[in-house]
């Protein structure tokens, strides 16, 4: 599990630094802006408390980019993987089976809920844009719709 944890990190180092590589340099032009970097989230659990594990097997990771029209639910479903979410625009309203709820507005970045039943519902006006990038392993599903009512 180890090796399968260092090869994920190392792909998204990778990721990052040709990212970098492709912005001008501090030592170009003064109306150049210098690389920075921003922690968005950085967590040991998912937004509900339950620690992260990462699955075994040969790593995939995912990224999808994910639209909620004003007043859609996404329906009851479960991620049998850990994932990361960013929203880009617009805000979501997650609901679990318990009652609990977490609102995730643009700007913010959260690390999904794991193996538990949520549905997510746009309350707003505008579309919610988000990424969710997903760490799983091949074969394996993202999200696994429940058939249970709530």
């Amino acid at each position: 599990m180890r090796h399968t944890t260092s090869r994920i990190l190392l792909a998204l180092s990778l990721t990052s630094l040709s990212a970098c590589s492709l912005l001008p340099s501090a030592s170009g032009p003064a109306s150049v802006t210098p690389v920075s970097a921003r922690t968005l989230l950085e967590t040991t659990s998912s937004w509900n408390g339950k620690p992260l594990v990462y699955p075994q097997g040969t790593a995939k990771v995912t990224a999808l980019e994910i639209i909620v029209a004003p007043g859609a639910e996404t329906g009851w479903h479960q991620h049998p993987v850990p994932s990361l979410a960013y929203m880009l625009e617009g805000e979501l309203e997650v609901a679990l089976r318990d009652g609990t709820r977490k609102r995730i507005r643009a700007g913010e970045a959260v690390a999904e809920v794991v193996d538990t039943d949520h549905n997510g519902r746009n309350p707003g006006s505008t579309p919610a844009r988000l990424v969710v990038f997903y760490v799983g392993t091949v074969a394996q599903p993202l999200t696994v719709h429940s058939s249970a009512r709530p």
